[in-house]
């Protein structure tokens, strides 16, 4: 799986995609019944949707399958720290024109956080210092 991608590697999922892939991410690999049983009552999908969609994410390159039996048994390509990381690069980039501080400045005004949040937050910011 890979762990790091390069600068051209773009993971853009869609919500039902993101929800595919944490199902693989949970499992290691799992078969379309596997993943459709997993998302069927937060979804409602059909089954031929889910296959449908594997297939469409594997051309993608994020998932690939193996053969067992008449079984597709699909397992993840790239690692949800990749997903996410090309996810939030995105949306920085789009959202704030590349801006960090803008982005986390927005995180920190538009949300919420309690003490024990914050707490980590200025401990990730003393990490970040400290290297």
């Amino acid at each position: 799986m890979e762990s790091q991608p390069n600068e051209a590697t773009k993971h853009r999922l869609g919500d039902l995609q993101l929800a595919i892939m944490r199902v693989l991410w949970h499992h290691g690999e799992a078969a379309v019944a596997d993943v459709y049983e997993a998302l069927r009552e937060e979804r409602g999908l059909a089954p031929t949707t889910v296959a449908t969609m594997l297939v469409k994410m594997e051309k993608k390159g994020v998932v690939s399958h193996r053969t067992e039996g008449r079984k597709f048994i699909y397992r993840p390509q790239v690692s949800e720290s990749a997903v996410r990381r090309s996810m939030v690069s995105e949306i920085k980039d789009r959202l704030f024109q590349g801006n960090t501080t803008a982005f986390v400045s927005h995180l920190l005004a538009e949300h919420d956080l309690d003490a024990t949040e914050l707490q980590r937050l200025k401990a990730a910011i003393a990490e970040k210092e400290g290297r």
